[in-house]
């Protein structure tokens, strides 16, 4: 009689074939479980926020002290590097800090492997000390690949300083970089054990930058939310001038934080029952079949929000020459892309960069397009049957919709 176990309620467990037994099946479900918390102040003194996370009791041999290592970038560790390192001394914490290149072509191998030198050489406790990375979406993702992959699973803590990093970047569970020209070409799915978002660290962000955040917002919207919608029609050019700081003047005291919050809680909705993407039909893939290829061609002229707008106003025009929307919700959603300062329209978006891209795309969903197209505003399906000819013409006529905006 060979030997099993039963399955439990999740459907795991170890199951036998054959007697005397040659042949097992493993199943094993491995729950997923991070925080996402708005805070401000995370470098007050007062504030233990950053220290929560990792073994209670003191680590490293001999220290009687908490240890961590602390990955940034060269513009946060100008602006608030001095701040870090007062945080971490007034808390008796030992430190290493490790400072990467800003910016999309910081993307790379080498960067990942300056993160994994510096863990070997700190010494970190695997389990016991938590690696925080403090910066935007591009240094996020290499913190996260580190942790993934370093001695098979390091816990880290994200704090996204950039508007993208906040709503996006910070708020799910994908990593990666750059490689062979294509972007996120390696990663892996590893959630943070924490998502520390401080929405004051874009009081120090220039506009574009607010705006190349605003463009994932506004993605939000377009296929999940008028509500968010109309706050960014009506409050759009104010979000960019005050950098999402409040209070304003009128009868909203807040909108900035009513946009964060259900930018991200729509986010999350989506992220929630598909963290590994095992349904390849996404609405947050909105504005992300061709900009992958487009923000990579174009670098370092494009932000990753800039290339999502574009896609976007692409696939805009593509639903409303297909009846999904009409005219005048086409031209609505090109004027808030106006006010928000980001770009309806790119050199790029020409045939011999939008086939491949669309190509290349299909490869990573499975041999299906499954494109995401609004149907109006707040609301998306998806197709799969987008022709070489129904591309070219949609991307002449949005390159006429986007000069009658500007």
């Amino acid at each position: 009689m060979p030997y099993y176990s039963d399955p439990l309620q999740d459907g795991s467990g170890l199951f036998t074939s054959g007697a005397p037994i040659r042949r097992w099946t493993v199943k094993a479900a491995e729950p997923v479980s991070y925080e996402v918390e708005m805070a401000e102040g995370l470098f007050d003194p007062a504030s233990t926020l950053l220290l929560e996370k990792g073994d209670p009791q003191p680590s490293g041999p001999g220290t009687g002290r908490v240890r961590r290592v602390i990955v940034t970038d060269t513009v946060v560790d100008e602006l608030y590097g001095e701040a870090v390192r007062g945080y971490l001394d007034h808390h008796g914490v030992e430190y290493e800090i490790c400072v990467l290149p800003a910016g999309e072509t910081a993307k790379t191998w080498d960067n990942v492997l300056t993160v994994v030198e510096t863990l070997d050489r700190f010494g970190i406790d695997r389990r016991r000390e938590p690696v925080i990375g403090i910066g935007g979406g591009v240094l996020l993702d290499i913190v996260g690949f580190v942790a993934s992959t370093y001695r098979r699973g390091t816990p880290y803590i994200r704090v996204p300083t950039t508007l993208i990093g906040l709503v996006d970047a910070g708020v799910g569970v994908k990593t990666g970089f750059n490689f062979n020209g294509h972007k996120n070409r390696l990663g892996t799915y590893f959630a943070a054990e924490r998502n520390l978002l401080d929405r004051t660290f874009l009081k120090t962000l220039d506009e574009r930058h607010v705006s190349n955040g605003l463009a994932e917002i506004l993605k939000i919207a377009l296929i999940k939310d008028y509500r968010l919608l109309t706050l960014l029609e009506s409050y759009g050019t104010d979000l960019v001038a005050t950098r999402m700081q409040g209070p304003y003047d009128g009868p909203h005291p807040d909108p900035a934080l009513e946009v964060m919050e259900r930018a991200i809680h729509g986010m999350l909705e989506e992220l929630q029952p598909n963290l590994r993407e095992h349904k390849l039909e996404r609405v947050v893939d909105y504005g992300h079949t061709f900009s992958p290829t487009i923000e990579m061609h174009a670098l370092p002229e494009l932000l990753h929000g800039e290339a999502v707008c574009v896609d976007m106003a692409l696939t805009t025009v593509l639903a409303e020459r297909r009846g999904l929307i009409s005219r005048e919700q086409r031209e609505r959603v090109f004027r808030v892309m106006d006010d928000l300062r980001l770009p309806s329209w790119h050199p790029l978006c020409v045939p011999d960069v939008l086939l491949p891209a669309l190509a290349d795309t299909v490869r990573h969903r499975n041999g299906r397009q499954r494109l995401p197209l609004p149907v109006g505003i707040g609301s998306a399906v998806f197709v799969n049957d987008v022709t070489e000819r129904e591309l070219a013409e949609a991307a002449e006529h949005m390159a006429e919709a986007a000069a009658v905006t500007r």
